[in-house]
C-alpha cells in the first residue's frame, strides 16, 4: 500500500471503530501515531520523575561550586597576604598598647590631679577647685571627670589649657565656661571639666 493510500484509509477510518483488543488490525498510520504518543508519554514521564530531579540537583551542585570558588578565592587572598595581615595586626596591637599606657590606672589618678594642680599654679592661675567626680563606666574603659575652677588672665588661661592637653596622660577638656571677674575684665574665672580615661582590663 502506498503512502497516499495509507493516508486515504486514515481519513476513511472512524476512531469509534478502534478496539484495543484488535490493535493488530489498526491501520499503519494509526499504529504509528499511537506509538509516537506512547513514546512521548514515556519521555515526559521519565523527564518528570527522573531527569527533572537530576537538573535540580545539578543546579544545587553548580551553586555550591560557585560558593566554594568564592570561599577558596577569599582564603587564597588571605593566605597570600598573611604576612601583611600579621604586620598590620602587630602595628595595631602596638598602637593600642601605647594608647592604653597613656590611660592612668587607679593608683596614678592622684598623681594626675597633682599634675593638673601644678600646671595651674605654674601658669600663674589662682586655683579654686580641682575635684575628682564619680567614675563613669563605658564598654572597656571608664571616664574619670575632674571639675576644675581657676582664675587668671586670658593668656594664663590659654597657657593652662595648652599645658593640660600636653600632659603625658590622655586628658580632654569639656564644658568650658569663662566669666569676667570684677569690673576691669582683665581677670577671668574659668570652669572646665577635664576627662581622663582608665582602661578596664579584665573587670
Amino acid at each position: 500500500m502506498s503512502l497516499a493510500d495509507s493516508f486515504k484509509s486514515l481519513n476513511d477510518f472512524d476512531l469509534n471503530d478502534l478496539d484495543l483488543n484488535n490493535a493488530g488490525i489498526w491501520p499503519g498510520p494509526i499504529k504509528f501515531i499511537v506509538v509516537l504518543i506512547v513514546f512521548g508519554l514515556i519521555l515526559g514521564g521519565g523527564y518528570w520523575f527522573f531527569i527533572k530531579d537530576q537538573y535540580r540537583q545539578l543546579e544545587r551542585v553548580e551553586q555550591q561550586e560557585q560558593e566554594l570558588k568564592q570561599t577558596y578565592e577569599t582564603k587564597a587572598y588571605q593566605v597570600a597576604n598573611l604576612d601583611v595581615f600579621k604586620s598590620q595586626m602587630e602595628e595595631m596591637e602596638e598602637t593600642f598598647g601605647a594608647l592604653v599606657r597613656q590611660l592612668p590606672s587607679e593608683t596614678e589618678v592622684p598623681g594626675l590631679l597633682e599634675d593638673i594642680t601644678n600646671t595651674a599654679l605654674g601658669n600663674g592661675l589662682a586655683l579654686q577647685e580641682v575635684k575628682l567626680q564619680s567614675e563613669q563606666r563605658r564598654d572597656f574603659y571608664s571616664e574619670l571627670p575632674i571639675n576644675i575652677r581657676v582664675s587668671g588672665s586670658y593668656h594664663e588661661l590659654a597657657s593652662f589649657v595648652s599645658s593640660v592637653a600636653s600632659l603625658p596622660r590622655i586628658v580632654t577638656l569639656h564644658d568650658l565656661t569663662i566669666k569676667p571677674q570684677g569690673g576691669d575684665g582683665e581677670q577671668l574665672d574659668m570652669q572646665v571639666v577635664a576627662r581622663t580615661y582608665r582602661y578596664r582590663a579584665g573587670e
